[in-house]
């Protein structure tokens, strides 16, 4: 009886054990089954983190590449993310590792994106350096052309006047054999000659310029200057004629045809302004004194 109760515990014994030892393989075996799905999804996350990082990495060099202002900044983007190639690559990877990671990811994904945006305004801003450096080069360009048409014109006009000047240097003058004036006072429409200052109404320069081939059938002009007793010059129905500087009381056209020519020609002023005095005649051809004439009025 005791040897069959012996055989009997014995066999609840083993069977006890074969329970808990199946309980420990099954337990192991779920533990086992576990871990491995863990670790496939962190060799997973492994390889997309490592492919996201390589790409990344990638554009920081190509950002490098196109700016160099940024340089500082790219090279520690860099130096991070091969800390974080090393540490993906080491088998000490954990999920609070990955968190990490994908936070710090993000975090230089925003600044590679800044970068970007930074890279793009450069680049913007450089083409419009280059658009106004063009603009500039082309107005730098028009003016130099416009500052060498200024030197030749210029240059031209320096050029005209030296001859213009050596022209009248040249020139060759009119001469006068005679030179008179008389006063006229207007009767009836008639013009009567007088020499009572109130009574004028006319002053008749008269001049005879003396035969010349050399200058003949030329049109050339002369200038009758009237001053009165206070040297001032007598105006023809209240004109006078400005030449260069030079004030004259009448202009006349002599049509010279080289032969010995007779010029007559008027001044008309208010009948009693003129006053007793001494009146002269002075005959100019442009601003050359040909001849003069004394006349007095009582």
């Amino acid at each position: 009886m005791d040897s069959q109760d012996t055989k009997f515990n014995y066999k609840i014994i083993l069977a006890a054990l074969t329970a808990v030892i199946i309980g420990i393989l099954i337990a192991f075996y779920y533990s086992y089954a576990q871990s491995r799905t863990q670790i496939n999804f962190l060799e997973t996350e492994k390889d997309l983190l490592v492919q996201d990082l390589t790409l990344m990495k990638a554009d920081v060099d190509r950002l490098s590449a196109l700016d160099e202002v940024n340089d500082i900044a790219l090279q520690r983007s860099k130096y991070k993310l091969q800390q974080l190639l090393d540490s993906v690559g080491k088998l000490t990877f954990t999920i609070e590792k990955l968190r990490e990671a994908k936070g710090e990811l993000r975090r230089l994904g925003a600044k590679n994106d800044s970068l970007k945006l930074k890279n793009d305004f450069l680049n913007y801003k450089n083409l419009q350096l280059a658009e106004k450096y063009e603009a500039s080069q082309k107005e730098i360009e028009y003016i130099q052309s416009r500052n060498a048409a200024l030197t030749e014109a210029e240059a031209l006009q320096r050029d005209k006047i030296q001859d213009l000047n050596k022209a009248l240097k040249i020139k060759k003058y009119l001469e006068l054999e005679t030179t008179d004036a008389t006063a006229l006072r207007v009767r009836s429409g008639k013009s009567i000659q007088t020499n009572k200052a109130s009574t004028v109404k006319k002053l008749r320069g008269r001049v005879i310029i003396a035969p010349d081939n050399s200058l003949a059938n030329q049109e050339r002009v002369i200038y009758f200057q009237f001053l009165g007793p206070n040297m001032g010059i007598i105006e023809d129905n209240a004109n006078t004629i400005n030449v260069n500087g030079n004030v004259y009381s009448k202009r006349v056209v002599v049509n010279f045809t080289g032969e010995q020519t007779e010029v007559i020609d008027f001044v008309t002023i208010p009948e009693g302004s003129l006053a007793p005095g001494d009146y002269v005649l002075n005959v100019f051809e442009d601003q050359q004194l040909l001849q003069t004439f004394e006349f007095e009025l009582k």
